[in-house]
């Protein structure tokens, strides 16, 4: 039996949205709202080859919600609100508390809440989010799924900063990582890809986007992961240093009079692909500026695939080997150059790129000598979010589809 899902991720000023046919996966639309709380919002719906666009006055997250199901009616999306069967919520941190997508619960929503003060700029949103759909379809069971979660299986020796202990066991100090649900979703396809039980499997997959990290699975459980207590740690990304010497903030703080939150956006909003080359934050400009001969940029995509090249390489001992190494995210899908610049000289390691596959985006990128597999998977969270809808809110098993 077909059950209708739908798939929501909830930002500041943003409602992404995805509504999916289970168990075929199939998507019967999606869409944004962009720059909600503005005169000039932006609500676009995309089924199949249709596309619609219009701007408009949308005062808040409420008001986004009750126009995005009105149009699924006036479209003819579906055919009343009942035929929503239930509905999937991205959460960004779910603490120590949820250690897998959890039913919500006003309990869990309580929660959800609480762990606001581990991410302030999302859970609170995250959360409105879930109140909003809740109210407006109270007969769909919700599904709260977690950036997190996935990551839970981490041992202490993982995920213990060298702290005092009370920064752990009082303030919740710790690493928690994200972009869990696509690390989870692309490593159970590469296993179906391969036809190769996932529980043996060693693999490093690299999430590589505006927002990158990586992750080391044993067994399709996470062992390591490159984002931290937040998603700044790890490795350089779009307009995120990554790790740096922490004294660097204290120093700076001294010398230029900079705040926490001053040292925050510097970190968080001014560094990484941007802050280097001074073009841009996005790999394809830089990438541009580079081949136009721009040093800096160069250094930039130099020092992007470098710092990514240590942590796979860390990640390969902890690992005790490597079976397959996964490229996903906007830059790891799409950027055949920053695949090559990763994999650049690791034929001692058993990598070997083909150059031709590589160019040409092919699911499996590696050599016929290469003894691990390299492979290229578009992650889906979407899916994934309305899979564990069906899993934990319906209670319906679903079979995961190459």
């Amino acid at each position: 039996m077909s059950r209708t899902i739908m798939a929501i991720n909830a930002g500041s000023s943003s409602l992404k949205f995805q509504l999916l046919a289970l168990p075929e996966g199939r998507v019967l639309c999606q869409g944004l709202i962009e720059r909600i709380g503005l005169a000039d919002a932006v609500f676009t719906l995309k089924q199949g080859e249709q596309k619609w666009q219009e701007t408009l006055t949308i005062a808040d997250h409420h008001a986004a919600a009750t126009l995005l199901l009105e149009k699924l009616l006036t479209l003819h999306i579906i055919p009343s609100l009942e035929a929503i069967d239930g509905v999937g919520h991205r959460v960004a941190h779910g603490g120590e508390a949820f250690k897998d997508s959890a039913l919500v619960t006003d309990a869990a929503l309580a929660e959800i809440e609480r762990l606001a003060e581990l991410a302030p700029l999302h859970n609170p949103v995250n959360a409105a989010g879930i109140r909003i759909f809740r109210q407006a379809l109270p007969h769909a069971p919700a599904v709260a799924v977690f950036d997190t979660s996935f990551h839970q299986t981490l041992e202490q020796s993982a995920f213990i900063y060298p702290l005092p202990w009370r920064y752990y066991d009082e303030l919740g100090i710790r690493r928690y990582g994200f972009h869990g649900t696509s690390h989870k979703y692309v490593s159970q396809l590469l296993a179906e890809k391969l036809g190769v039980p996932l529980s043996a499997l060693r693999v490093v997959s690299c999430h590589l986007g505006n927002g990158s990290s990586l992750c080391a699975i044993k067994g399709g459980r996470s062992v390591n992961t490159s984002m931290g207590f937040t998603p700044q740690s790890g490795v350089m990304m779009g307009t995120r240093s990554g790790d740096i010497d922490p004294s660097i903030l204290p120093w700076v703080a001294l010398r230029e009079g900079k705040t926490p939150q001053q040292l925050n956006t510097l970190l968080n909003n001014e560094s990484g692909l941007l802050g280097v080359s001074g073009v841009s934050h996005d790999y394809r400009d830089v990438e541009k500026a580079a081949q136009e001969g721009n040093a800096r940029a160069s250094l930039a995509l130099t020092l992007f695939a470098e710092r990514i090249r240590a942590t796979i390489g860390s990640y390969i001992m902890q690992l005790g080997g490597i079976d397959a190494l996964l490229f996903t995210g906007g830059i790891g899908e799409n950027s055949a150059r920053a695949r090559h610049a990763i994999c650049r000289d690791l034929y001692f390691l058993g990598l070997e790129l083909d150059a031709d596959k590589n160019q040409r985006n092919a699911s499996f990128i590696q050599s016929e000598q290469s003894m691990v597999k390299i492979a290229v998977i578009n992650t889906n969270e979407e899916l994934m979010i309305a899979r564990d809808v069906m899993r934990i809110g319906l209670a319906e098993p679903v079979e995961m589809s190459a």
